[in-house]
């Protein structure tokens, strides 16, 4: 005997139709009514009399209620201290992503993840190195590439829109790039898609400067040295620069998450999960 059948049940006997059961519970009408005739048939009794006003308990479905609600007051305790027990995790777990990442999307999330479990310390270390999951560098990574890693649980995150970026109070850039400067990745990271498509739209621009860190790019942009591509919760955050509007924008990334498969069932860190999602489980991240 099921706990959902019997859930199935009391919701019948409290409301007196299907119908109103059905909203109660969450179901169609017809299955219901399906769950509620397998039920009698495994208890082999008829539980209900069908009449034109609704469902009126028989002899044996008023027997079977105070156990079904017994039953009842069992599973929503059992559920009262498993979220209470939640809100008791402690521990440490430690996050690795980009130093972008980190201060536009992952801290404000963190800050709602510690008021609802204030006793987990999360150690965030801002890193373009790939830590290693399998020695426990981390316990959850936020990249831009697949995981690909053996015993590695890995899932698409968010899609993130990238911009072009100009100081405030300066034109738009010419087509080509005749005079232009550029803001760009270090030569490590050349083959980056935001990379090659500065290269395309602006091919006779000048690279003023290269940095692999992004607060760093928008900085030098922010101070005249040139334009740069920034993921926009990144860009759009800050006040000296400006979005440019042109037809063809740069490519937008992928964002991906991945945790050692020993660590799925790690409480706290399905904790950290659940926040994360909930806030991030959506297509496309702008600022």
């Amino acid at each position: 005997m099921e706990w959902s059948d019997v859930r199935i049940f009391l919701a019948i006997a409290r409301e007196g139709t299907l119908g109103a059961a059905a909203r109660q519970v969450g179901l169609t009408q017809p299955t219901m009514g399906r769950r509620l005739r397998a039920f009698e048939e495994a208890a082999g009794h008829s539980l209900f009399q069908r009449t034109a006003e609704g469902f009126v308990l028989t002899d044996e479905g008023a027997l079977a209620l105070p156990h079904a609600e017994r039953m009842e007051e069992e599973m929503l305790g059992l559920q009262r201290q498993l979220a209470g027990q939640e809100r008791q995790l402690d521990g440490v777990i430690r996050l690795s992503c980009s130093d972008w990442f980190g201060l536009h999307v992952l801290s404000p999330i963190l800050a709602d993840f510690h008021t609802i479990y204030p006793r987990v310390v999360v150690e965030l270390v801002t890193d373009f190195r790939l830590l290693d999951l399998a020695r426990r560098e981390a316990d959850l990574v936020f990249r831009i590439k697949p995981f690909t890693e053996a015993n590695v649980v890995s899932r698409r995150l968010v899609h993130i829109d990238y911009g072009l970026y100009a100081p405030i109070g300066t034109s738009d850039p010419a087509v080509g790039g005749e005079g232009v400067k550029l803001v760009t990745m270090d030569e490590a990271f050349g083959g980056m898609p935001d990379v090659e498509w500065l290269n395309r739209q602006f091919p006779n621009a000048t690279v003023a400067m290269r940095s692999n860190n992004r607060e760093v790019q928008a900085s030098l942009c922010a101070r005249g040295v040139g334009l740069a591509v920034l993921p926009r919760p990144l860009g759009d955050t800050m006040k000296d620069i400006r979005l440019v509007d042109i037809p063809d924008q740069p490519p937008g990334r992928d964002t991906w998450l991945g945790y050692h498969r020993d660590l799925r069932r790690l409480p706290r860190l399905r904790a950290l999960l659940d926040v994360v999602l909930g806030h991030l489980g959506k297509d496309h991240l702008r600022g």
